[in-house]
């Protein structure tokens, strides 16, 4: 039986990403790439004339000058044959670059099998545990178009939607990103230079976890594998790790 690999579009392997998104059942960090149109190429794989699943190569943005396979599900009862339908899918796309996130069993295996040198560029937390850190003198609330000057003082985001006040005084800021899959909602935030080291940022971290709980979606989030203070702010917060986003050079 011929194994293949053949472009296709994004409408024609909807089935099959939905069971992918079943299966996962976590937050997807590439699920956007798809809505942006050229930005990624889909192909659908075959044994002979049965599909059965696909993968997706994003070559837009970041991935312009390495088209990156970010994406693969193969059903059930042909995944025997991952290997075998894997190998048709690079030839045929012409990757250069694998990237996933390791919760990801499909693809992880196929990024050690196949590439080299692989590196991790962030770190994948998901919720586990409540806290209930509650800094003296600090309080969680909405920005408000009067934080503008201070937050640009600090060097904080201009556009977060959420602050902590200390004596009057913006000490930090974040919000929840949803440019991923929903209910996942990405969580961010950063403490102004001369209020670190105070709990700050665990505290903001419980209560944006606690609107995201609130408006029906599901806190999750990231940081660099090198940025031990996020690390431990996240961990202090009741977030746990669960994977990594790794990315290595196909070698055929």
């Amino acid at each position: 039986m011929e194994l293949s690999a053949k472009p296709a579009s994004l409408e024609g392997i909807l089935p099959w990403r939905d069971m992918y998104r079943l299966e996962m059942s976590c937050q997807i960090i590439h699920d956007s790439i798809h809505s942006r149109p050229g930005w990624t190429q889909e192909y659908a794989l075959f044994a002979g004339r049965v599909a059965v699943g696909y993968g997706s190569i994003a070559i837009a943005g970041p991935w312009k000058e390495k088209p990156t396979l970010y994406e693969w599900y193969v059903v059930p009862q042909y995944r025997s044959r991952m290997f075998d339908l894997f190998s048709p899918l690079l030839e045929t796309s012409g990757a250069a670059t694998i990237e996933t996130q390791s919760n990801d069993p499909l693809l992880t295996v196929m990024l050690h099998t196949f590439a080299q040198s692989v590196t991790s560029e962030s770190i994948l937390f998901h919720d586990k545990l409540t806290t209930a850190h509650s800094p003296h003198g600090a309080i969680v609330r909405r920005a408000t178009p009067d934080d503008a000057a201070q937050l640009l003082s600090h060097e904080l985001d201009a556009e977060a939607n959420w602050v902590v006040e200390v004596e009057r005084k913006v000490a930090a800021a974040g919000g929840v990103l949803f440019h991923y899959n929903r209910p996942y909602g990405d969580i961010y935030m950063k403490v102004a230079e001369p209020f670190r080291r105070r709990g700050l940022g665990s505290y903001l971290v419980q209560e944006l976890k606690r609107v995201c709980y609130e408006q029906g979606n599901v806190p999750a989030a990231r940081c660099n594998p090198t940025n031990i203070a996020s690390r431990k702010t996240l961990q202090k917060a009741g977030f746990v790790p669960c994977g990594h986003i790794l990315s290595g050079s196909v070698s055929l």
